[in-house]
C-alpha cells in the first residue's frame, strides 16, 4: 500500500477457495485475519475488512496482480490509498543486503522522536530466526500488535496491517546491542524516528495518562443507546450489586478490538458470578448510525454478549470526557478500563491493553485482571474466575 509520501506499507494476503468462493487471510506473523466476503465479478475483486471502516476495490491485471484502492475511514475524511498485490510472493521483504549480520532477539529500550522534536518512550521485543523477524512495540497506551519482517545485512524491516494499523518500521542494526537511524511510518503520512538499545529490564513508564476521580466523586453516572438503539443506564437493575467493568473504547482501535475479545471471553465464562461489562464507544463521528455500525462490527465478529453503547461524542472532541463521564479527569488513552465495586463505587482506573501480540505481557495482564476482579468479588458466592 502506497502512503501519501510514496513510502510502502507491505503485508501478506493469503487466498483460498472454499465451496467455490474466494476468501482471504491477512498474515501478520502468527495472526491470520479472515476476510470471508470477497466479491469477484469479471475482473473486479472487492472486499471489506471484518471490522473498522476499511475496504478494498481492485481489478485483476493481465499478470495476475491486483491494483486498486484501499479506503480507510477516519475522523475527518476517507483516505484513499493506492493498493497493489503481487501473486506468489510469500516473503514480506526481499533480502536486499543479503543474509543478516546480527540477531536482535530480546528486549529493547526505545526512544521515538516526534516530528516536533518531542520524544516518547517504548519497549520493543523482537524474535529473530535466521532472517525472519517478528515482535512488537509496547507503549504506555498499548501495543503495535503482530509485527512481521526480516533482517537483511544490517537492515531491519517490520510492518503490520490489520485494517486500521498500517505501520512500517525500518532501522539500521549497529550491533546486537544497538539500533539506530530508525524510521516509523504510521498511517497515511505519519513519520517519526526511533533508536533503541538492548535492555532486558526495560519497562514501559507511567506517563500520567490515567484518569482520576474528581474530588467529591466516587461513582459514574451515564445513559446512552446501545447498538440495538436501546437506552442503557449505569443505574439499571442488571448492574446493581455487581462488579462492573467499564470499557472505554472505539471501533477504530485495534487494541480495543483485542480487549473486546478478551473481555467477551471473560464475561461469558464469569457473568454467573455477578460480573457485568459495559463498553462505551467514542467514535469518528457524532452520527449515531455511523458509530452504531462500527461498534456492531465488533459485536458481530466476536458475538459480544455485553452491551456496547454509543456515546455520541466525537473522538477528537476536547470535551469528550466532560460530555460523557464528568466525574473523572480527561480520558487520554483508548482503551481505558474502569473497575466498579459491588457498592457501585469506582475502585480502579487503568489505561491501555497488552494484546496477544505481546506474548508474556498479555498473559501477565490477564493474571492481574483476574486477580483484580477476584478481589472485588471477594466474599461473594460462586466458584473462582474461569480463565
Amino acid at each position: 500500500m502506497h502512503r501519501q509520501d510514496s513510502q510502502l506499507v507491505v503485508f501478506n494476503l493469503e487466498s483460498l477457495k472454499i465451496k467455490g468462493k474466494w476468501q482471504f487471510k491477512i498474515r501478520n506473523d502468527k495472526e491470520r485475519i479472515e476476510v470471508k466476503k470477497v466479491i469477484v465479478t469479471d475482473d473486479s475483486v472487492n472486499f471489506d475488512m471484518p471490522t473498522f471502516e476499511s475496504s478494498f476495490r481492485t481489478k485483476i491485471q493481465p499478470d495476475g496482480s491486483l491494483k486498486g484502492v484501499w479506503f480507510k475511514g477516519t475522523a475527518l475524511q476517507t483516505q484513499r490509498w493506492i493498493f497493489t498485490a503481487i501473486p506468489n510472493q510469500p516473503i514480506r521483504f526481499d533480502a536486499v543486503q543479503g543474509k543478516h549480520k546480527n540477531n536482535v532477539t530480546g528486549r529493547w529500550a526505545v526512544t521515538i522522536t516526534r516530528a516536533n522534536g518531542g520524544t516518547r518512550p517504548a519497549v520493543a521485543e523482537f524474535s529473530q530466526k535466521d532472517d525472519y523477524l517478528s515482535g512488537t512495540f509496547l507503549t504506555p497506551s498499548g501495543d503495535y500488535r503482530f509485527l512481521e519482517g526480516t533482517v537483511s545485512g544490517n537492515l531491519l524491516r517490520l510492518s503490520v496491517f490489520d485494517g486500521a494499523h498500517a505501520y512500517s518500521f525500518i532501522a539500521r542494526i549497529d550491533s546486537d546491542q544497538q539500533i539506530s537511524n530508525g524510521v516509523f511510518y504510521s498511517g497515511f503520512n505519519g513519520r517519526e524516528t526511533w533508536a533503541a538499545y538492548k535492555d532486558a529490564s526495560a519497562k514501559v513508564p507511567d506517563v500520567g495518562n490515567t484518569p482520576l476521580l474528581k474530588e467529591g466523586e466516587d461513582r459514574l453516572r451515564f445513559s446512552f443507546k446501545d447498538v440495538d438503539r436501546k437506552m442503557v443506564s449505569s443505574d439499571d437493575e442488571r448492574f446493581k450489586n455487581k462488579v462492573v467493568i467499564i470499557q472505554l473504547m472505539g471501533s477504530w482501535c485495534p487494541n480495543c478490538l483485542d480487549e473486546t475479545k478478551f473481555l467477551n471471553d471473560f464475561y461469558i465464562k464469569n457473568k454467573h458470578r455477578g460480573v457485568e461489562v459495559i463498553a462505551l464507544g467514542y467514535e469518528y463521528s457524532t452520527d449515531f448510525e455511523r458509530s452504531r455500525i462500527g461498534l456492531e462490527k465488533f459485536r458481530n465478529l466476536y458475538n459480544v454478549q455485553y452491551p456496547m453503547l454509543v456515546t455520541g461524542v466525537w473522538l477528537n472532541d476536547s470535551l469528550r470526557t466532560e460530555k460523557t463521564l464528568p466525574q473523572i479527569t480527561p480520558i487520554k488513552v483508548f482503551p481505558t478500563t474502569i473497575y466498579i465495586g459491588k457498592d457501585g463505587k469506582v475502585k480502579k482506573i487503568e489505561v491501555g491493553f497488552y494484546g496477544p501480540g505481546t506474548g508474556i505481557h498479555h498473559e501477565t495482564y490477564k493474571k492481574q485482571f483476574y486477580a483484580r476482579v477476584e478481589e472485588l468479588l471477594k466474599g461473594g458466592e460462586g466458584s473462582s474466575i474461569v480463565e
